[in-house]
């Protein structure tokens, strides 16, 4: 079921093209007014195209010739207002989608009650929308977008409306039925599109100015935008514990968790290249985390220097170079401190 697009809207100043490989998730990320949320309208058919194309799973959506109306397209749409039926019942506005597509009443809600399952709802079921929080209803209105078993799973913000706690809840039920479902996040955090995404598109005034595997195009940056909000390193590796991980190569990382991590289970480890320090050999002391290799670059980084050793980066002051008298080549000790990195289940 994959994807593949192509739109011009004049009025909205929009020129995009994109490719989603069946089962795998795309990120758009960009600033506000970029196109993002137009791309996922034209898809959802909320918007007419001037001109382009859109084939999914070898049926046109709309074309020169074609125009698939939006309830005939088989695609989910989860946007930032959860936009949930408010005199209805949770389990009623989850069955909704399933009854308007022919099922039985009865079977409706056995379908709803599987999807409010799924994303961790099901205690919701007889409350209303007005009796949820902003995370509530994201989970309620993610499993209403699933219930019609959509070719195409659209998400605009969609952990916009949760706190800290609830994001990392919801963050976990998305990876979990994001799993070999084809699906376009439009997203403004890094986080969420390392997670969640497997390539990203990064638009800028309607137009798509550097796509690639998500992690690559965040630690090498092409784009204005992706350089403004990256950055950051990043190590993927297995849990051996509640807060730690053993990298590929490995060297075990140490950290906070947002929620437990469970031994054997992926793991992603994140940190600043400003709390990262840099010295000739290891230091004295018990510091828990350390990474040893040659620098492979040494650049200006606004106010301060970028230190490279392989994917990894330290941002430290020129005086702490010329004092360390390094160069491209030579080996150095990377030092971070286990509370200055974040742990989540990757």
């Amino acid at each position: 079921m994959s994807l593949t697009f192509r739109a011009a809207v004049k009025d909205r100043d929009l020129d995009v093209s994109l490719e989603v490989p069946h089962g795998r998730t795309l990120g758009l990320i960009g600033a506000n007014g970029s196109g993002k949320s137009s791309v996922l309208a034209v898809l959802a058919g909320l918007v007419r195209a001037d001109s382009g194309t859109a084939v999914l799973d070898g049926e046109e959506l709309f074309s020169a010739r074609v125009w698939v109306p939006p309830h005939r397209r088989r695609i989910g749409l989860l946007a930032q207002d959860s936009l949930l039926f408010p005199r209805m019942s949770v389990v009623d506005n989850v069955a909704f989608g399933p009854r308007s597509q022919g099922l039985s009443r009865p079977a409706a809600r056995a379908v709803a009650q599987h999807w409010l399952i799924e994303v961790d709802a099901a205690d919701l079921a007889d409350r209303k929308p007005s009796e949820l929080s902003g995370g509530q209803q994201q989970r309620v209105a993610l499993a209403r977008a699933l219930a019609t078993q959509p070719h195409l799973l659209l998400l605009d913000e969609p952990l916009s409306a949760t706190d800290v706690g609830m994001a990392a809840m919801m963050r976990q039920t998305l990876r979990r039925v994001l799993a070999g479902r084809t699906a376009v996040i439009v997203t403004h955090h890094v986080l969420d599109a390392v997670l969640l995404c497997d390539r990203v598109a990064v638009l800028e005034a309607g137009r798509v100015v550097e796509t690639g595997r998500t992690e690559e195009v965040f630690r090498r940056p092409r784009s204005d935008f992706a350089a403004s909000i990256s950055g950051l390193n990043m190590v993927r590796g297995v849990a051996t514990g509640p807060d730690s991980l053993v990298a590929t190569d490995g060297t075990v990382i140490h950290g906070e968790p947002d929620m437990a991590l469970t031994p054997g289970d992926p793991a992603l480890a994140v940190f600043r290249p400003e709390a990262v320090s840099v010295h000739r050999s290891a230091p004295g002391g018990s510091p828990r985390n350390q990474f040893l290799g040659p620098v492979t670059s040494i650049e200006p980084q606004a106010h301060l220097v970028r230190i490279q050793v392989g994917d990894l980066g330290a941002d430290i002051t020129a005086d702490s170079v010329a004092r360390l008298a390094i160069d491209v080549g030579e080996s150095v000790v990377l030092v971070i401190k286990a509370a200055e990195v974040s742990l989540y289940h990757g």
